[in-house]
């Protein structure tokens, strides 16, 4: 007991070595009107450490649009060896998000980023909107090498999912889908980057007309997380002020799920499906978290006492 106590600090005292100096993109702006996601960078600066680094979506746009043909050439080569890529994807638009891909390599490698939150809606088909409906594939692909990707602008997930990842959890941009009362079990998941690595099958990306709540169509990616023991973990913010974690440990179960192009993991809890919706609820969160496989609450706890944060296990009483 006292030396898997002693590990969990230690790898809890590498999540916040992380943390510290690490660099969050973020690009674009938050999704409208989702207040619970809007974030004050400068807390999350004083009270994790990390640097905020504010981008242009030119920033993205002008290395995609000097990406060579011999990069996409390899990007899709990598696609197809990464991905099953259902009949239904329009080969213009895997092309264009693999484009996408190799600029998003290079905004990630020229300013150094550990981790990026992005959202951009555009409109009229502007090239903004067509660049903010291609960056489902490259973000999947960054966030599996270690620099997740947050969308709708959330910064704090983005967090979450750096936090998880360093842990080796893999983090996963997620947020709840459905109950089942019958079964009880919560059906979760996002369309948006999903960490490939901890995906139960070779990933499939599938052609959308349309992202939910979100202008633009094209490649989206889909999986489920393997089954097991998993753990959600969320970054949420208090009235006073103060960043607020999160966590609670379930299980991965087998089981058919929706295939709408987005991660999709029916998974369960120790509280009735009700019962945990109501508690989770009650701790004021945002509506993402990260997941991730294997069971992290107690190194996640103490993550949050090596940064005076606020942490809650939401679990039986």
């Amino acid at each position: 007991h006292a030396w898997a106590d002693i590990e969990e600090w230690c790898h809890a005292a590498t999540v916040v070595g992380t943390l510290r100096g690490s660099r969050f993109g973020f690009l674009g702006h938050t999704y409208p009107g989702m207040f619970d996601m809007y974030s004050d960078f400068t807390m999350h600066q004083a009270q994790l450490g990390l640097h905020v680094e504010v981008l242009e979506m030119d920033d993205l746009q002008d290395r995609v649009e000097n990406v060579s043909e011999e990069a996409i050439a390899a990007k899709l080569e990598e696609t197809r060896e990464t991905f099953e890529v259902d009949e239904g994807v329009d080969e213009g638009d895997l092309e264009w998000s693999a484009r996408v891909s190799v600029g998003l390599d290079r905004l990630a490698e020229d300013f150094e980023l550990g981790a990026l939150a992005y959202y951009y809606r555009g409109t009229s088909g502007s090239a903004f909107e067509r660049l903010g409906a291609g960056l489902i594939l490259g973000n999947s692909l960054l966030t599996a090498r270690g620099v997740p990707a947050s969308g709708e602008g959330d910064l704090k997930n983005a967090v979450a999912m750096k936090v998880m990842d360093a842990l080796g959890a893999g983090g996963s941009f997620t947020e709840f889908y459905a109950m089942d009362f019958d079964e009880g079990f919560i059906l979760m998941g996002h369309d948006g980057p999903g960490h490939i690595a901890i995906s139960d099958r070779a990933p499939i990306l599938r052609g959308l007309g349309v992202y939910h709540g979100k202008a633009g169509y094209g490649v989206s990616v889909e999986f489920g997380v393997k089954r097991g023991p998993v753990t959600i973990f969320a970054v949420t913010q208090t009235r006073e002020g103060n960043l607020k974690m999160l966590a609670a440990e379930g299980e991965s179960l087998p089981g058919p799920t929706l295939r709408i192009g987005n991660t999709n993991s029916r998974l369960r809890f120790a509280l009735p499906p009700a019962a945990f919706m109501n508690a989770w609820c009650e701790e004021g969160p945002t509506h993402h978290c990260a997941l991730g496989v294997g069971h992290h609450a107690g190194t996640l706890r103490k993550v949050a006492r090596l940064l005076d944060l606020e942490f809650v296990e939401i679990g039986p009483s």
